[in-house]
């Protein structure tokens, strides 16, 4: 189930049309930049409604994406870094994202860092192939489980707040 501040973020993040892979040639570029267009406007919003939580680029080919989240708990920032590919039967299969330095920190992850989303949000990729794209991903997927995984390994002692450097 969506909460209804999730169904209108997510109202404004594009749909894309094209589904095309990482080996489809010109149908990828074409899906390239409908992927650069919803993350432009999934940023703006967010920027537009002070809850900007990421960064996020990639290689040249758009196959290698890499960046950083942030997720604030109990007025500390924690910071960390992102980083997935696109699998080449994408957008049928949803990249996984992974947070390697979060690796054994939480039931919640598999090897390598990357983040579980089997049960959640894998079902909602599939029945909206191929509208939903990076953003949707990070909406729905990474942004959720920062909400609800931060807090828990805080509470657990598997995260420590961040040492701020005096100047």
């Amino acid at each position: 189930m969506v909460d209804s501040a999730t169904k209108e973020s997510l109202k404004r993040i594009p749909l894309l049309k094209t589904k095309a892979g990482p080996r489809d040639g010109e149908l990828w570029t074409q899906r390239l930049k409908e992927e650069y267009a919803s993350l432009i406007a999934f940023v703006e919003s967010n920027k537009a409604n002070d809850t900007h939580w990421f960064t996020l680029e990639s290689n040249p080919q758009g196959t290698r994406w890499f960046g950083k989240v942030w997720y604030y708990y109990e007025q500390v920032k924690y910071e960390f870094d992102l980083e997935f590919d696109v699998p080449v039967t994408y957008p049928q299969t949803a990249p996984e994202m992974a947070l390697p330095e979060l690796e054994n920190k939480t039931v919640k992850m598999y090897r390598g860092g990357k983040i579980c989303l089997t049960v959640h949000f894998h079902p909602l990729w599939a029945r909206n192939v191929p509208r939903f794209g990076i953003a949707h991903a990070l909406a729905l997927g990474m942004g959720p489980w920062l909400a609800a995984e931060v807090p828990h390994m805080v509470k657990e002692g598997y995260l420590k707040p961040p040492v701020v450097e005096a100047k």
